[in-house]
């Protein structure tokens, strides 16, 4: 073998070891454990972490409420934190659907009847990742869009769009990274892993952002219901109804450590703009596609 060919094997079998060593791992466990460590205020241990995370990590912290990553409670604030108020203008366009966080766009177009894109030669099914809620009739046909949050982003999601909440739904499940090698490789990952269903009614129809969690993504939060998860019953449960609207850009959640976003609108009701696709880089707040 040359020395050329060396590392080009090795960059096929790590992440093909990676995935298959996911399988083994008490997944859910090491989450609590996370959610655990990343909570701990004593100081040297999460100053520990967070500089850690920052030799690991390129993070930009110049736009952040609080610039100085040694100044927050605990690492899970520091991961969490807020954004200066002028930091990421949200499109004004009453039309404009905005981006609900920083992220890359990893697949997004129209869904075919109930077919999602998860990877290129991978689909899942819309009733799968909807755990066969009755909403799922709405959005076959419709469009969607899936953002993952890379560890350096800002971690919290925003409305694309106001709308009134229908429903929470919390949905039990597997916790397989969401880095780009293994969801090409895991089939169905968005229907299999831990997830937060979260549906709205707007001047556009419904629309619904998924928050899915992920190897070691401590929880899923929303500003309504708090943490869900890590949940003391894994069984797919609809939350208590809460009398809550949002307006576009206003916050919804955060992970608690990186993940996806699902993103979906029903059928003619939004059109994604032009040059959006695999691997573009979108910001919170910018337009990324209009409502009809």
């Amino acid at each position: 073998m040359s020395a050329a060919a060396a590392p080009s094997r090795l960059a096929t079998i790590l992440p093909a070891l990676f995935v298959a060593l996911q399988y083994l791992l008490p997944q859910h466990a090491l989450s609590r454990v996370l959610f655990a460590a990343t909570r701990v205020r004593t100081r040297w241990f999460k100053n520990l972490l967070t500089r850690g995370f920052l030799h690991l990590y390129r993070v930009d912290l110049a736009q952040a409420a609080e610039t100085d990553p040694l100044q927050y409670s605990c690492f899970n604030a520091f991961f969490t934190r807020a954004l200066q108020p002028d930091a990421r203008p949200i499109t004004a366009d009453p039309a404009a659907i905005a981006s609900p966080a920083d992220g890359t766009v990893s697949a997004c177009g129209r869904i075919d009847g109930e077919r999602l894109l998860q990877a290129k030669g991978h689909h899942y099914a819309l009733g799968d990742l909807l755990a066969g809620q009755a909403c799922a009739t709405e959005f076959a046909g419709g469009s969607f869009m899936t953002i993952y949050l890379a560890p350096c982003d800002y971690h919290r999601v925003h409305m694309p769009f106001a709308g009134r909440l229908r429903e929470t739904v919390y949905v039990p499940g597997r916790l397989f990274s969401v880095n780009a090698s293994t969801v090409s490789r895991v089939p169905r990952l968005f229907a299999r892993n831990e997830r937060v269903m979260t549906v709205f009614d707007g001047a556009a129809g419904p629309f619904a952002l998924i928050l899915v969690g992920a190897l070691n993504v401590g929880s899923i939060a929303t500003v309504w219901a708090g943490d869900i998860t890590p949940a003391r019953r894994r069984r797919i449960t609809r939350l208590q109804p809460a009398d809550v609207a949002l307006a576009k850009g206003a916050e919804l959640g955060r992970f608690n450590m990186g993940s996806t976003v699902i993103m979906l609108f029903a059928a003619g009701r939004a059109r994604w703009d032009d040059g959006l696709g695999s691997n573009s880089r979108v910001l919170l707040g910018q337009a990324v596609g209009r409502v009809a």
